[in-house]
């Protein structure tokens, strides 16, 4: 599901349709960034769909996931709704690693 979504929002980056290139606006970024912002989260992607690089490719996530966060905090964008969903969607990706890698879970149970 995370990945699915994640793969949605790196091509819209890439394309960099008008409402992707607005909505960079109101968050201060010029629109000529989201073509490199999208090839950026589309590689941290291909990391994480790959089963033996998938935990860097989390890491990667998680940290571009931050600065997503930050984005909209900065812009005062609405918090639970707008500004915390990279964070919802960073528990989806960990999530999917701890139930797909059995060395995830054993870390996360602490043995």
């Amino acid at each position: 599901m995370a990945t699915a979504f994640l793969l949605f929002d790196a091509v819209l980056h890439m394309l960099a349709i008008e409402p992707v290139v607005e909505s960079f606006g109101d968050l201060g970024f010029p629109g000529w960034q989201a073509l490199p912002i999208g090839i950026l989260e589309l590689a941290c992607l291909a990391l994480y769909a790959i089963p033996r690089t998938s935990v860097l490719g989390a890491v990667l996530l998680t940290g571009y996931l931050g600065g997503a966060v930050c984005a909209h905090f900065r812009a005062e964008s609405p918090l639970m709704s707008t500004t915390l969903f990279p964070v919802y969607l960073g528990i989806a990706v960990w999530a999917g690693l701890y139930l797909r890698i059995p060395k995830v879970r054993a870390l996360v149970r602490g043995a």
